[in-house]
C-alpha cells in the first residue's frame, strides 16, 4: 500500500483550491457578462449550477487548506481577474465560445484530476474519493458544454489552446508558489 507524498499533497490541495476558486471566477465572469451585455437566460441558469458544484468543491479544499495549515497559493488575485475575464471574454464572443471555455478547461482538469487520483495512497482515502467524486462533476460539466454549442472549428480551435495553454500554466504555477 502506497503512501501519499507530503510534499505532492500540499500541490494538489493548493493547486486544486485555486483551481476551484478559478471555476467560479470564470463562471462568475460569464454571468456577468449575460446579466449585461449578452442577455441569454437559459445559458445563465446552466452557468450558475455548474457554478455551485464548483463552489462545493471550492468549500472542501477551502476546508482542507485550513485544516493542514497549507498556504493557498500567491497568486489567487491574479487569477482571480483573469478567472473574470476569461469567462466575461469568453461570452461575449458568443454561445459557443463561453461554452468552448468549460470543455476547455475540463478536459484539462479531466487529465490534472486523473494525475493526482493516480498519485494519492490509500492514507488518503477521503481526499482520493472527493476528487474522484470532482472529477465526475467536471466530466458532467465538459458535457454539458458540448451539449450546448462547444466547439474546436476554425477560430475556435485558436481558442480552445490558448485556454488549455494557460489552464496548464496556471496549474504548474500554482502548485509551487
Amino acid at each position: 500500500m502506497k503512501k501519499t507524498n507530503p510534499k505532492k499533497l500540499e500541490e494538489f490541495i493548493r493547486v486544486d483550491h485555486a483551481g476551484e476558486r478559478g471555476a467560479i471566477k470564470i463562471y462568475e465572469g460569464q454571468i456577468l457578462a449575460l446579466s449585461t451585455l449578452v442577455k441569454n437566460e437559459d445559458l445563465k441558469k446552466t452557468i450558475k449550477n455548474m457554478k455551485e458544484h464548483e463552489e462545493v468543491h471550492y468549500n472542501f479544499f477551502e476546508n482542507e487548506i485550513k485544516k493542514r495549515d497549507i498556504k493557498p497559493t500567491k497568486l489567487l488575485p491574479l487569477w482571480d481577474l483573469l478567472g473574470l475575464g476569461l469567462g466575461f471574454g469568453s461570452t461575449i464572443l458568443g454561445k459557443k465560445a463561453a461554452m468552448l471555455c468549460t470543455a476547455s478547461v475540463e478536459e484539462v482538469i479531466d487529465v490534472h484530476y486523473k494525475n493526482q487520483i493516480n498519485q494519492i495512497g490509500h492514507d488518503e482515502k477521503n481526499l482520493k474519493n472527493k476528487i474522484t467524486k470532482f472529477r465526475e462533476d467536471e466530466l458532467h460539466h465538459k458535457d454539458i458544454a458540448y451539449n450546448e454549442g462547444a466547439c474546436k472549428k476554425g477560430f475556435y480551435s485558436v481558442v480552445d489552446k490558448v485556454i488549455k495553454t494557460g489552464s496548464k500554466l496556471a496549474i504548474k504555477i500554482s502548485e509551487k508558489i
